[in-house]
């Protein structure tokens, strides 16, 4: 699999997420900001910070919604923003964003996957592009 931060590139199931927390944050900064159209400056930092961990997430296409995942992309003081915004916007996702709220009630059935598979996988990568013995080899 491509890494899409490496790429460029989010995956749909990356892209959905992101659309998730845009749509949260728009019924958050509106109804406690007060803003216009746009987010205030603070609620567009956290948006951009929440699409950089989306993009960098080690499930990629198999994440799980975010408070049935075993990693804490967040920091500690980002998480507990990002908490406050869907502890406020989620009950009104409904009724602004119907079709997002719906997908999101559909992914909390995911399967929650390990990071330990992963983390495996990952070093059998690792080890086989260095190839055996750590060396590479020249064209003579």
């Amino acid at each position: 699999m491509i890494n899409p931060s490496k790429s460029g590139r989010a995956g749909p199931r990356i892209r959905q997420e992101q659309r998730t927390i845009d749509a949260m944050l728009g019924i958050y900064c509106q109804d406690h900001h007060g803003g216009g159209r746009g987010l205030c400056d603070d609620c567009e930092q956290l948006r951009l910070y929440a699409h950089q961990r989306l993009n960098a997430c080690p499930f990629q296409e198999q994440k799980p919604v975010c408070n049935r995942c075993e990693v804490h992309c967040y920091s500690p003081s980002r998480r507990e923003r990002v908490r406050d915004v869907m502890r406020y916007a989620g009950p009104r996702m409904p009724l602004r964003h119907p079709w997002l709220a719906l997908l999101h009630m559909l992914d909390k059935l995911r399967r929650v996957p390990s990071l330990a598979p992963l983390r495996a996988r990952t070093k059998r990568g690792a080890a086989a592009d260095s190839g055996a013995g750590g060396e590479k080899r020249s064209k003579p």
